[in-house]
Parts: structure tokens; sequence; C-alpha cells
């Protein structure tokens, strides 16, 4: 198990290698003048130059990747572009259109932008699963019909439309939901809850029909296999059948689509933002791709590549956990 384990962990460390080039290049060698663009709208020729020299952009690529990532691991020194601050690790740089260290910037959205996707992905795991078992097990009766109904609705609407419905329908119309709205789980759990659940429902309800589908389909073509018929034919309950055999025989493909849906969690929370009004880290990039900061758009792709990685990791040990069969993989 420890190897299995390790042995992701080189991979993925291998994976963000490989990110963090490309997304450098992608920003650094193909403008034709990334200090220009670092420098930001309000750009003068000392100021100009003075970013051109401290960020290193006026010597070779390799040294500006090596300078980058130094950052990262130990911190850099902007004092001279940074009111004299220094920038502590994992430093990503400095953002003239916030006027603040991209690190700063993050630590203040993306504890909004976890706060929407943590529970999404949570709920639209749990009823997508719930929802796709049961509708296996009543397969041709009413709560399997539901279910199939609810996730063809789910699969053919878009994020947008269900936050403006929800928006619509239980703040514009009926006027039982506070607005959209982001307080910190700490100072207040009802009120964080109570803020941002049109958030929840609209950025997991597609996720959670997909996932419906999935698990049912799943769920039945298990309950077809002999050792399910075996177990039955030992006498076994109902409960064992389904719930330690058939439904553990299922997760993998179950946990595969969990962990991939993670970045499409991460892409809607765009949208999800916009439509809700709560600004994380999706509208921080939205608003840095607009004005060209591109200190800001590079590090929310590196940090949305870790966050990825870090899942499909979890998912490989998941698959160790559920089928013990993978360890020897």
């Amino acid at each position: 198990m420890l190897r299995f384990v390790v042995m992701r962990l080189l991979r993925a460390v291998s994976v963000l290698i490989v990110t963090s080039v490309v997304t450098f290049s992608m920003f650094f060698a193909l403008p034709a003048d990334p200090a220009l663009a670092l420098c930001g709208k309000s750009c003068d020729t000392t100021k100009y130059e003075r970013v051109k020299h401290t960020l290193g952009l006026d010597e070779p690529l390799v040294n500006q990747y090596g300078d980058y990532m130094k950052g990262i691991f130990v911190g850099r020194d902007l004092s001279a572009i940074a009111g004299g601050k220094f920038c502590e690790a994992p430093c990503l740089g400095y953002s003239f259109e916030q006027g603040e260290l991209v690190t700063d910037a993050l630590k203040r959205t993306y504890p909004i932008t976890l706060s929407l996707i943590i529970p999404a992905f949570i709920l639209y795991l749990t009823f997508g699963i719930g929802l796709g078992v049961l509708a296996a097990l009543k397969r041709g009766r009413a709560m399997d019909k539901f279910a199939v109904g609810l996730s063809l609705v789910g699969a053919s609407s878009q994020i947008f439309t269900i936050g403006f419905i929800l928006v619509f329908i239980f703040l514009v119309t009926l006027r039982i939901s506070p607005p959209p709205s982001y307080t910190p789980l700490t100072e207040d759990p009802l009120k964080w809850a109570s803020g941002l659940w049109m958030g929840w429902v609209a950025l997991g309800f597609v996720s959670m029909a997909i996932h419906t589908r999935l698990s049912r389909a799943q769920m039945l073509e298990t309950l077809s296999e002999d050792f399910v018929r075996t177990a039955r034919a030992k006498g076994l309950s109902m409960r064992k059948v389904y719930g330690k055999h058939a439904l553990r025989a299922a997760l993998t493909p179950m946990v595969t689509q969990g962990g991939l849906e993670i970045g499409t969690l991460l892409g809607g929370a765009v949208i999800t933002e916009t439509t809700t009004s709560v600004n994380g880290v999706g509208s921080l990039a939205v608003a840095a791709a607009r004005s060209g900061d591109l200190a800001v758009v590079m590090a929310t792709v590196l940090i949305s590549a870790v966050f990825v990685v870090g899942f499909v990791i979890i998912v490989d040990v998941l698959y160790a956990v559920i089928d013990p069969r993978v360890k020897l993989s």
C-alpha cells in the first residue's frame, strides 16, 4: 500500500512539474513582452524597467523559470515592486491590477471558492450515488422513473440557468432566502450555509444528474454478475448482498467520475460565482483575464492544477481501499 501511494505521489509531482513548465512557457515565452503584461494598464517607463529587473525578465528563460519556482518553495524578494514587502513562500508574484501580492489575493478569495466547491461535491456525490443505487434497486418502479427523469433534466441544464431559477424563485418571488453572500464558516455556520446554498445546488445539480445515471447503470450491471447471484444463493441478507458486495464492486467507476468532476466544479465555480454574485477565485480569474493580469491568471492555473492532481491522488488511494487488487498494480 505504501509503495502504491509513493508511486502515485511521484507521478503527481511529475505531472505538476510538466504543468508548471508548460504554463510558464505559455505566459512568459509566447507573449511579446511579459514585463509589459505584468506591469498593468497604468504602466510607465520607470515602473516597466523596475518590473523587468525585479522579476528577472531580462535574463534567459531558464533562469526566469528557476526564479519563479524558487519563489514558490522558499519565497522571493519583490520589495522593489511590492511596496517593500518580502514575498513569502509560496510566492506567486505581484499583481499591479490588484495592488497586492498574488498569494494575498488568493488567500482572500480561495476560502469562498472552496466553500462553494466542497459542499457541492459532497452534495452531488451523496445524492448522485444514492439516487442511482436506489433507482437500480427499484428498477421499473416510481423511484426509478423519478431518478431517471431528474437526471435527464439535470444533464440537459446549465449551471447559470439553474442559478438564475433558484435566485428568481427563492429570493425574488418567495423571498424566503437571504441574498447569496459569503460569511466565514468559523464566524457563523448558519449564515455561511444560508448564503451559499443556492450556489451549492446550482453547481452540484448537473454533476449529480450525470452521477445518478452512471451509478444506476453500474449498479444494474453489478447486480447481474455471478458473485451477486452466488451471495443470494448462500442466503445472505439483502443488506449484505447490496451493501457489502454489489455496491462495493460498483463504486470504482463512480469514484473515477467523482475525481474527474472536481475539475468541472472548478470551472463551474466561475459561472456560479458570477450568477450568485459571490466573488471567489473564479471571479478573480475572470477579472484578471479581462484586464491582462498575467500574474493572477498564471497563479490560478497552477493552483487549479494542484487541486485537481490532489483529488486524483485521493481517488487512486480510494481505489486501493475499495478494490484490494489495485494494490498489486
